[in-house]
Parts: C-alpha cells; sequence; structure tokens
C-alpha cells in the first residue's frame, strides 16, 4: 500500500541545495558566481571597516577620556559638608562606599607665573602629597626623587610640579626658581595682604598625556597652597575616583547619603559635558554614515539575484509545473542571497577582529616597510594607535548587515514568484 507523499516543509534541503547550486553554477550556466562573488567582498570590507573605525574611534575615545578623568577626577563634592567639623570623618565614609577607589580634598587658584621678563598665566591646583599618587600619568611621569621632594619642607615647602609643556615654553628646567603672584594674598595679623609675591622651585616637569593639560597647570601641596592664596584651612572640593566612570550616575545617591547633609555632588558628565556630548554625537553619525556604507554593499545582492532570477526563469517555470509553491521558489532565492550576505558578514567580522586584535602588529609592519612614522607617539603619547572592540558594536553590526542582506534577498525572491510558467514556457 503507498502512502501518499507529503510536501516538504519551508526551508527544507532541496531547497537548500537547490539554492547552493545555483550559487556555485557559472555563467554559462545560467549562474551568477562572479556577481556573487562581488556582492560576498563588498560586504565583507563594509561591515570589516564599520568594525575597525567604531573599534579605533572607542580606542581614541576611552584612551582620552581616562587622561582626562585621571587628571580630574570623576565626581566632585561640594557644600556645607567642606566647612563642617567632620569633614575629615566625611571623606572616610565616601572613601568606604563600594566602587570608590580615591577620595582627595583638592584646591585651585589662578596665579600668574615669572620667569625673567616672560609672564604667563596657570592654574595652580593644591592637593595633599599623599594623594598625588591618584593622579596615575602625572605621577608615573615623575622620577622618584621628583615624587619625595614634593611636600617636603614647612607648610608642604617650596617645590612645586610644573607642567612639561609650560615650563618648556618657558625655558625652565627642574630645579630652576620661578615667580608666583597671588590675586588675593594671604592673611596675617594685619589682615589680609592682598597681592602677594613668592619665589618657588620646579621640584619636577610633569607630563599628563594631555597637552592642554600640561600647558596650563602646576601642582602645590594643599598646605603651601591654601597660605600662599589666602585659604588656609579650606577645602574647595573633594573630588572622587570611582573605578567604573561610566557608572557614576548609579553611585551618586550612595556618595551624598555618606557625604552627609548639605553635600552637592557633581560627576565628569556635567563638568564635561560639551565634550562628552559631542563624543556622543560624533559616535553616532559615524555608525550612521558607515552602517549606510554596509547597506550600500548589500544591495548588490540585488543585482546579482535579479539577474539569477532572469537566467532561471525556464527552470522556476518547470519546478511550478511540477508541484513547487510560489513561497519555496522565493525561499530559494531568498536563501541564496541572503547566504551571500551572511556569509560576506561572518568574514567581515573575522577579518575586523583580527585587524583590531593586531593593529599595533600592523601599524609597526607598515611603518617598516614605508620607512615613515604612520603614528608619532611623541604628539600622541601613544606607541600604537589604539582599538578596543566593543561587543555591543559587534552584536549590532552583525544584526544590521545580516537584515540588509535578507532584504535585499527578499525583494528579487517576491519577483521570482510572479513568473507565470506557461509564458516562461511558451516559447520553449
Amino acid at each position: 500500500m503507498n502512502l501518499p507523499s507529503r510536501p516538504s516543509g519551508p526551508f527544507s534541503s532541496w531547497e537548500i541545495g537547490l539554492a547552493l547550486r545555483y550559487l556555485r553554477a557559472k555563467r554559462k550556466e545560467g549562474g551568477v558566481a562572479l556577481i556573487a562573488i562581488i556582492s560576498f567582498i563588498g560586504i565583507l570590507l563594509a561591515v570589516m571597516a564599520l568594525i575597525v573605525v567604531l573599534s579605533i574611534m572607542s580606542g581614541f575615545r576611552n584612551e582620552l577620556l581616562g587622561r582626562m578623568l585621571s587628571f580630574n577626577g570623576h565626581m566632585y563634592v561640594q557644600g556645607s559638608v567642606l566647612t563642617s567639623l567632620d569633614r575629615d570623618e566625611a571623606l572616610k565614609r565616601i572613601a568606604a562606599v563600594p566602587g570608590v577607589v580615591s577620595v582627595a580634598p583638592l584646591n585651585e587658584a589662578q596665579s600668574l607665573v615669572r620667569v625673567g621678563s616672560y609672564t604667563t598665566g596657570a592654574v595652580v591646583r593644591g592637593v595633599r602629597p599623599e594623594d598625588l599618587a591618584d593622579t596615575k600619568f602625572v605621577f608615573d611621569s615623575l622620577t622618584p626623587a621628583e615624587r619625595d621632594s614634593f611636600g617636603k619642607g614647612a607648610y608642604g615647602g617650596d617645590r612645586i610640579l610644573m607642567g612639561a609643556t609650560l615650563a618648556n615654553s618657558m625655558g625652565v628646567r627642574v630645579g630652576d626658581p620661578i615667580t608666583l603672584f597671588s590675586p588675593t594674598g594671604a592673611d596675617s595679623a594685619f589682615g589680609n595682604l592682598g597681592g602677594l609675591e613668592k619665589t618657588y622651585y620646579i621640584g619636577g616637569l610633569f607630563r599628563s598625556g594631555a597637552a592642554d593639560y600640561d600647558r596650563a597647570f602646576m601642582f602645590m601641596p594643599l598646605e603651601q597652597q591654601q597660605l600662599f592664596f589666602g585659604k588656609e584651612g579650606v577645602w574647595e572640593v573633594i573630588e572622587i575616583k570611582v573605578a567604573n566612570a561610566d557608572k557614576v550616575g548609579d553611585m551618586t545617591a550612595a556618595v551624598r547619603d555618606a557625604a552627609g547633609p548639605g553635600a552637592i555632588v557633581t560627576d565628569w558628565r556635567e563638568r564635561q559635558a560639551a565634550f562628552y556630548g559631542a563624543l556622543k554625537v560624533e559616535r553616532v553619525a559615524m555608525s550612521i554614515i558607515l552602517g549606510m556604507v554596509v547597506a550600500i554593499a548589500a544591495l548588490n545582492i540585488i543585482s546579482g539575484i535579479v539577474m539569477l532570477v532572469k537566467n532561471k526563469t525556464k527552470d522556476i517555470a518547470i519546478l511550478r509545473t511540477i508541484g513547487a509553491s510560489p513561497s519555496s521558489i522565493l525561499r530559494v532565492f531568498f536563501m541564496a542571497g541572503s547566504m551571500i550576505g551572511i556569509a560576506g558578514t561572518i568574514a567581515g567580522l573575522i577579518l575586523g577582529l583580527l585587524f583590531c586584535l593586531n593593529i599595533g602588529a600592523i601599524q609597526h609592519a607598515l611603518e617598516w616597510v614605508f620607512q615613515t612614522k604612520l603614528f608619532n607617539s611623541d604628539v600622541y603619547m601613544l606607541d600604537a594607535i589604539p582599538a578596543e572592540v566593543d561587543p555591543v558594536d559587534v552584536i549590532w553590526i552583525t544584526v544590521w548587515a545580516t537584515f540588509m542582506s535578507c532584504i535585499a534577498s527578499l525583494i528579487p525572491s517576491w519577483v521570482a514568484t510572479r513568473i507565470d510558467p506557461i509564458e516562461a514556457l511558451r516559447y520553449e
């Protein structure tokens, strides 16, 4: 007894096999192998470029923000807590908040700096000597002798740290004397002295990794800074650094509670709002532009599948006459196109990730071949182009490229289902 045959389900083995056969067929056999290869390469290069560019942008963003935040801190506490009697206890409570790495009082003041006949302005930052190590790039750029000399002497001593760029512009070196001018002056038994000049000695030249800071800042022991600028015993702000700078918003309430009543807590996103917003806009704009490149590359699939449908009109008619449904025809050509896109996406992801993971070696190899510096470490203070792969970027690139490949495959595949088998076979 013969059982009635049941139709095969969607994406059955014969549909997949036919789609693969059409992709492998040569031009003389009615195939589009060359166009398929071109479409594959186009998607591969577009996906690879998108991953590489976004990874390099992420690397530069994280490197730049890391240096800025190392110099400036992640969170700040101001308000009545700075003048309260238990501010030292508040400092300890803030330091005990989970995720907080360091807490330090900080003062800043504008000053004129004079060496001989040369005069310029600078920001004098007062920090406790034991807190200097929290400013990583500054601390690491100093020699052991320069670190040890900072804060030694009565009221913090007369040794200060100057940015290397500022020192070079003034023509001074370690050990040279410089004159600072305080517009507020120091307090005395006769009241505030008004403008005050004092000679200090350069105890070290620091490099923060950002030329703008090296050009504008000097470090002075906090106690000496308070005396020189007439702010004895005053803290202007408590600077906080946390383990994850991107999560400062989640820590605001905990830090405010630890600081006590009257504390005003802000973070780097508010203080650097313009810069932070520019980075976000730039990243979104670049993602959209390069995403369009991927879409354009995927549209190459349309021309390939259109030609394939045209070349296989007779095959489509025969399949329809022996019982193949329009949906089966659509799935055959849809799979043929989407396979090109998915294969190109996977290959682009692999090559893009390999490029990012080995970008330093690739850069140095190209520099050796062309005998030129592609990325000057003296300017950028980096040995190689930074690249950090974000898993979120990889996921959305994969989804976007696959989606566009499927959309590009669907349009000509739907056209194939509209072919009338009678008309197609009339003149055969």
